[in-house]
């Protein structure tokens, strides 16, 4: 049994925890990162103010179990959309955490940001994330050919997008 996930805010002294979900092979073949995450990296980032910028980490018990970032587009024409970048440790994947981090997301964009639109990139080949974002409302809008360099070869992104309803 799994203690309950809750979401927090991140906070600069986070950094460590963050670094950590980024250096696990699975974590990591799902997103940008490149392996052997530096710590000084992430201090950087998480030190960082961005007022765009809405970090979100799982966590069960006391342990950092998954980060999001929500960062809201800061050209004037586009402040309504929001891009999505999301991480779960390795050993925490499929037990709920992404579902919680985007469920969190969803609210803070629809409630409190008056976002009317999210998107994202996500691996073609990656069918639970691809099943997370649809269960959560997240339609197909295009294929990005050799989106990305992951272990030694191109692979195809999907761009994925949801409009608020009403």
């Amino acid at each position: 049994m799994h203690a309950e996930i809750t979401i927090r805010r991140a906070e600069p002294e986070d950094y460590a925890a963050v670094q950590a979900i980024y250096a696990m092979p699975r974590a990591q073949a799902g997103t940008l990162q490149l392996p052997f995450p530096s710590l000084d990296l992430w201090r950087q980032r998480m030190q960082a103010v961005d007022p765009n910028a809405h970090l979100l980490l799982a966590c069960a018990g006391d342990e950092v179990v998954g980060q999001l970032g929500l960062h809201v587009s800061a050209n004037p024409r586009r402040r309504h959309v929001g891009e999505l970048g999301m991480g779960v440790r390795d050993d925490w994947q499929g037990k709920g955490v992404g579902s919680a981090l985007l469920a969190a997301a969803i609210d803070l964009a629809d409630r409190w940001l008056q976002l009317r639109r999210l998107e994202l990139q996500v691996y073609a080949d990656n069918a639970a994330g691809i099943a997370l974002y649809t269960r959560h409302g997240f339609v197909e809008e295009g294929r990005h050919r050799d989106f990305a360099y992951r272990d030694g070869a191109f692979v195809d992104a999907l761009g994925l997008a949801r409009i608020r309803p009403g």
